[in-house]
């Protein structure tokens, strides 16, 4: 149904995201970072909100999967949580949106499934789902979503337990259990990491803050000064 996904398979994917907190935090920025990811040879762009999908919408020629983080007051879910955060950034230019693929309840009391029929049937765009574990999948998978993500495995109370590097494991899970694309992210931050993630059957592999956050590979090569005497 959506022929153009295709050119995600076996690719990688580039998370340009930051935060109100952080120093690259803005559409100009993240589209310069998009630009970069794209000299690169990422194949895709992961963004969050409107005005920065918009941004790299305009700066590079690639896929974009929007996703949409609000957070609304007594819930969990932030990653799209409603039809309407899915309909700002595909009216922005994403190409597939990604929401929360848990079970968790939703503002508004919609669940996963009239979230994703109604972004199929009124957006006419494939839906990748956030997920933490197997029984998320297999209910995201029941609601319709065209993509598994691994992107929140150890970060939801239900979920696998939080580890150091990407939840490889799960990738394996996932593949072996379900019968849709499998998006590795989470964690990625060696070239051997996402060789591994392709082996145990990953359809593509989302890196992020390993090459969009200065400030944190900045960090990673302080700790490696030795201690003074």
């Amino acid at each position: 149904m959506y022929p153009w996904v295709e050119a995600l398979r076996g690719q990688i994917i580039i998370s340009c995201q930051a935060g109100t907190d952080e120093p690259l935090h803005g559409p100009h920025f993240m589209a310069a970072m998009a630009r970069a990811a794209a000299e690169g040879g990422a194949a895709g762009i992961r963004a969050n909100g409107e005005a920065d999908v918009a941004a790299i919408c305009s700066a590079v020629d690639l896929l974009v999967i929007g996703i949409n983080k609000v957070h609304y007051f007594g819930f969990e879910v932030f990653i799209t949580p409603t039809f309407e955060d899915a309909q700002a950034v595909v009216r922005a230019g994403a190409k597939l949106v990604a929401l929360d693929g848990t079970s968790r309840p939703r503002p508004g009391g919609e669940s996963l499934e009239e979230i994703v029929t109604r972004i199929h049937t009124e957006l006419h765009v494939p839906v990748m789902a956030d997920l933490s574990c197997l029984d998320d999948a297999l209910a995201s998978e029941a609601a319709g979503v065209d993509f598994l993500g691994t992107t929140l495995s150890g970060y939801t109370n239900h979920g696998r337990p939080a580890i150091e590097g990407p939840d490889l494991d799960f990738i394996s899970e996932l593949v072996a259990n379900t019968h849709k694309p499998v998006i590795a992210e989470g964690r990625f931050y060696e070239p051997r990491q996402v060789a591994e993630a392709f082996a145990r059957g990953a359809f593509a592999v989302v890196i992020g803050g390993a090459v969009t956050r200065p400030q944190e590979i900045t960090r990673r090569f302080v700790a490696a000064v030795p201690a003074r005497e």
